[in-house]
């Protein structure tokens, strides 16, 4: 872009703008949270988008953020931030100098460290060694709580005092699971910083006991009164305004009458052992009708989590997907690449959270939404079912068999699914001798 006398030349769409329409807007110039403040994110007159801006190294650098929301602007200025720091540290490392900025391998901030180690993950999903969801959650994790309490802190400042504090805090937010995910994110950071020769030694990380909470599985009679529910609940509008179904959903819901694909996703999940993320990346492509000593679907579906063989299905998933296809075939919906789950939605995170929010609303309607033990219960149930059912009802099924079929290991089935089946479930099995 070129300056001439009062105006700015766009090259790429051959107009003219004034530049006061590129001068930040003073009211809308913001702070990002626990950053230096020559990190500010603002708004100028000639875009929609927030912009970035910071000086480092005796510059100024600015880009936009592609983003109209504040929160996610901020996300963006935090790495270009830590970017920037990675950039100009590798510089200084190929020149050979030291300086006296916070770009010298000595003053390194956690959040320039993090990105490296995000730059590397990245490479590691391009290698086909990483999944792209186990990045977007690192990603999301570092963004969320990891860079505001760290990002600006010297990476060698950090101590097990520090850790720990940091802990307790999540601690009381999250189970500890989700902590205990939070700290292997951290010290996978400064295991890089010690690899690298930016430390010495990894401060001690805190232990976090997890106390695994399965969600539980529905029992054949809770699922039937799901199925049932989502039937009768069909074309009824949903009881929360749509005020409330906007800020819930973050965007609002065209029809928000519940859809015949939830009804349809209840059975097709405990039919075919997938995941819920799965289920709303399900086009026909995927699908073949498999026709021989029994019948059954074949979903050849995209890699998640590193599995990547196809998964057979029960009989009654083949029903559904016909009753699928018969309803949306005067739609004009049964293209290859058409979804099979709510098809009208492009945007198939926002589809995810509609079908979710209507599940929801079938659990609430039949006062099954907490497990015995009070735990509340998901889509993700549905697919625990799935493998407590076969566990229980099918005959002389294997382990290793029903772990590669629905795209897990057999270490999880015994530590999470299997984790809920008891000895008197099994009772005839138990009693039952050789012949």
């Amino acid at each position: 872009m070129t300056t001439v006398a009062n105006y700015q030349i766009d090259a790429a769409n051959d107009r003219l703008i004034k530049r006061t329409r590129t001068v930040p807007i003073p009211s809308s110039i913001t702070a990002v949270p626990n950053y230096p403040n020559k990190l500010v994110i603002y708004k100028i007159a000639a875009s929609r988008y927030w912009q970035v801006r910071c000086w480092h190294a005796g510059r100024t650098h600015k880009q936009s953020t592609k983003t109209c929301n504040l929160v996610l602007a901020q996300r963006f200025a935090r790495w270009f931030y830590e970017d920037l720091l990675v950039k100009y540290s590798q510089h200084a490392s190929l020149q050979g100098t030291t300086g006296n900025d916070s770009n010298t391998p000595a003053q390194m901030t956690f959040g320039a460290v993090a990105a490296q180690v995000y730059a590397n993950e990245q490479a590691r999903v391009e290698r086909g060694e990483y999944g792209a969801g186990s990045l977007r959650m690192f990603r999301n994790r570092l963004d969320a709580h990891i860079l505001p309490a760290f990002g600006t802190k010297l990476i060698g400042e950090l101590t097990y005092q520090k850790l720990l504090a940091f802990a307790q805090t999540l601690s009381a937010k999250f189970s500890t699971t989700t902590v205990s995910h939070y700290l292997v994110i951290v010290r996978k950071v400064l295991t890089h910083a010690q690899r690298t020769g930016l430390i010495e030694h990894v401060p001690d990380v805190p232990k976090i006991k997890v106390r695994s909470t399965s969600r539980g599985a529905f029992t054949p009679t809770e699922y039937w009164q799901l199925l049932r529910a989502a039937r009768a609940l069909r074309g009824t509008t949903h009881p929360d305004t749509r005020k409330d179904m906007r800020k819930r959903l973050q965007q609002c819901y065209n029809d928000n009458r519940m859809p015949p694909d939830v009804a349809w996703a209840i059975g097709f999940m405990v039919n075919s052992f997938i995941r819920p993320g799965d289920l709303v990346k399900l086009r026909h492509r995927h699908v073949e009708i498999v026709h021989s000593k029994q019948t059954y679907l074949r979903l050849t579906l995209p890699e998640t989590k590193l599995h990547a063989a196809p998964i057979v299905t029960l009989l009654p998933a083949v029903r559904i997907y016909r009753q699928i296809c018969q309803y949306q075939t005067p739609r004009k919906r049964i293209g290859t690449n058409d979804y099979l789950f709510l098809p009208d939605i492009p945007n198939r995170r926002y589809a995810m959270n509609v079908l979710s929010y209507m599940f929801n609303w079938v659990l609430q309607h039949t006062g099954l939404k907490l497990n015995p033990h009070g735990n509340p219960r998901s889509l993700y149930s549905l697919r625990h079912s799935a493998i407590t059912f076969r566990l229980l009802y099918g005959q002389g099924i294997d382990l290793v068999t029903l772990a590669r079929n629905a795209r897990t290991s057999v270490e999880v089935i015994n530590n999470h699914y299997a984790s809920t089946v008891t000895g008197e479930q099994n009772i005839a099995m138990l009693q039952s001798k050789r012949t």
